[in-house]
């Protein structure tokens, strides 16, 4: 496995690459992507008047819909390290005069803590298994917070229940470019956090307590057009950045590629329905540690 500062670098140089196409399929990820995070939303239960941080905020999608939550005296911080997601962000959800969310562009591993701190709750849609550092970027996040504040975050299980995943990344690959380092064993990607043992041991050494992890199972649903549905999982992954590069021809057969192995998810003149194996993360900030 690479050392931490290689996986940083690595991190940073992926997210810079990937974002246009995160950026692009904003809208539609805002609307079928929901559910990866729905639960947690859930079991936050933001409140009227609480400030509340959003770790992995994308293009600002969750922040803004935790902001609707807490207005009118409350605030909600987005944080992500990709900086073209979060000038995103900023141009979709910041309301004349600087009402509304607010977006940070930074590495929760190595700020002292996030801009708005201290936080009453944190929330976090699958982003915590992409840190190259989990104990780290926890407990920047943990230092951000109340005492006693809760924690709410998603992320994927394994590969075996969220078999979709992998397979727009395959059925793209065969026809692009080479593709950036894929994750080795425990290196930050999206199955990072398959362990919940290994997830529970990040979690205390960062200071939480109360920590909770339990499995849940999602199905996104995506209209039925094979062209947009492949693109916007291709654009979101890492054959993103080689597909971008490449002529509309290569373009046309990795989608078709990719279309090929989601076959199996899809009924024609209804949809695709991508099953989805989530664990639920809760857990609360030490009642006594303040590292």
């Amino acid at each position: 496995m690479a050392d931490t500062a290689t996986l940083r670098a690595r991190n940073a140089d992926f997210w810079a690459r990937t974002a246009p196409g995160w950026v692009k399929h904003a809208d539609w990820h805002d609307e079928i992507g929901r559910p990866l995070g729905a639960v947690a939303l859930d079991w936050l239960g933001p409140q009227p008047g609480e400030r509340v941080l959003d770790v992995g905020c994308g293009c600002g999608g969750t922040t803004a819909e935790i902001a609707r939550a807490v207005a009118p005296l409350g605030s909600a911080v987005g944080l992500d390290l990709a900086e073209a997601m979060v000038a995103t962000a900023r141009d979709r959800f910041t309301a004349p005069g600087g009402a509304g969310p607010r977006f940070v562009a930074g590495d929760v591993e190595t700020l002292d803590a996030v801009p708005g701190a201290p936080f009453d709750a944190v929330f976090s849609r699958m982003t915590l298994m992409l840190l190259a550092d989990p104990v780290a970027g926890l407990t920047t996040v943990r230092r951000s917070m109340r005492t006693g504040a809760r924690l709410a975050a998603t992320v994927f299980r394994d590969g075996r229940v969220n078999p979709w995943l992998p397979a727009a990344m395959l059925g793209a690959a065969a026809h692009l470019g080479p593709l950036p380092p894929l994750p080795i064993g425990d290196e930050p990607g999206p199955f990072a956090f398959a362990d919940a043992t290994r997830v529970t041991r990040f979690l205390t050494a960062a200071g939480f307590t109360d920590i909770d992890i339990h499995p849940y199972d999602v199905t996104l649903d995506a209209p039925d057009d094979p062209e947009a549905v492949t693109e916007w999982l291709i654009e979101i992954g890492p054959a993103g950045a080689a597909y971008r590069d490449a002529e509309p021809t290569t373009q046309g057969c990795a989608r078709a590629g990719a279309a090929r192995l989601l076959e199996r998810f899809r009924t024609a003149g209804t949809g695709y329905r991508l099953p989805t194996g989530l664990w639920l993360i809760t857990a609360r900030s030490d009642r006594t540690s303040r590292q």
